[in-house]
């Protein structure tokens, strides 16, 4: 995967890997394409990608987790979880295409 800086927004970055990520084999995303892997026992989607040059995680959430996220999941909703792989930490989540961002110092999502 190539990476470079893009004008375009994080959500809507984050919104097209969503969509992408659950219902396709592979992500493209500018000049980047990046395969969905299956992970874990529940075998849950995820891909790794660059936006505006930082490398992230997008996971389908898992909806056995008892968390509201994983209730959402449950009740089919498609949820995806944002992650920052350096740090572990999530930095926002897709819910049916609308994208959350998690507060976070100097960061604008």
């Amino acid at each position: 995967m190539t990476s470079g800086k893009t004008s375009t927004g994080r959500k809507e970055i984050f919104a097209s890997v969503a969509k992408q990520l659950m219902g396709a084999e592979e992500v493209i995303l500018d000049e980047q394409i990046a395969r969905v892997k299956r992970i874990g026992r529940a075998r849950l989607r995820m891909v790794e990608f660059r936006a505006n040059g930082q490398l992230l995680e997008a996971i389908e959430q898992n909806p056995e987790k008892p968390s509201h996220w994983g209730q959402l999941a449950r009740e089919k909703h498609q949820v995806v979880q944002f992650m920052d792989p350096e740090t572990h930490k999530y930095v926002a989540v897709s819910v049916d295409g609308k994208v959350k961002a998690y507060a976070s110092k100097g960061e604008d999502y």
